[in-house]
């Protein structure tokens, strides 16, 4: 039941993170299309062919969107964390077992609570920096340059997100924890990328 209900919070999560990072590869095509469109309109060539057409493209004001980079780099940060609950649960994370393959099993087991139980804290620690860095901001009223929407926005979807990051990776230690004791699994299988 309650795996259900922190797999169902996960995969939220990451299909949030993916409309988000969606909409942010829309917007930096469309920019980036503008910003094309802009430069040919002011070419030589364009102009060699019909400086009325050249004008006319340039009057229709098409260019990059403006204050592309700030959104994108406010977006991008929100889906990171987006999508970490999800890896998290599904233990996607990227490991390096060198030497852990000659291990027992056993201590291969304490090996992965022990992991698991360090990256609950490093996230747990990542989540409460993001939440000081977003007082700093709205302390300070600091805006981005272009659009100048306030800095603390970007911090307060990371946090929200990384916030569940930490919920999952709570209960992921716990249960690691829980099944070093009793033997039973309480976490879904692991999809993580062994190099």
């Amino acid at each position: 039941m309650l795996l259900t209900l922190v797999e169902r919070l996960a995969r939220f999560m990451a299909i949030l993170g993916g409309l988000v990072l969606t909409a942010l590869i829309g917007l930096t095509c469309v920019s980036v299309l503008g910003r094309g469109l802009n430069t040919f309109g002011h070419s030589e060539f364009m102009t060699s062919l019909s400086e009325s057409a050249a004008n006319a493209l340039i009057a229709t004001g098409v260019g990059p969107v403006s204050g592309d980079f700030e959104l994108v780099e406010a977006g991008i940060s929100f889906t990171i964390f987006a999508f970490l609950p999800i890896c998290q649960l599904k233990r996607g994370h990227a490991t390096v077992d060198v030497f852990a393959g000659s291990f027992p099993r056993w201590m291969n087991r304490w090996l992965e609570v022990v992991w698991e139980v360090l990256l609950s804290l490093l996230i747990f620690l990542i989540t409460w920096r993001l939440f000081v860095g977003m007082e700093d901001k709205m302390r300070y009223n600091e805006t981005t340059f272009l659009l100048q929407f306030p800095i603390w926005w970007a911090f307060a979807l990371s946090f929200a997100a990384a916030a569940v990051a930490s919920v999952v990776a709570l209960y992921c230690a716990v249960a690691k924890v829980l099944e070093l004791i009793t033997g039973r699994r309480f976490t879904p299988d692991a999809e993580g990328g062994v190099h």
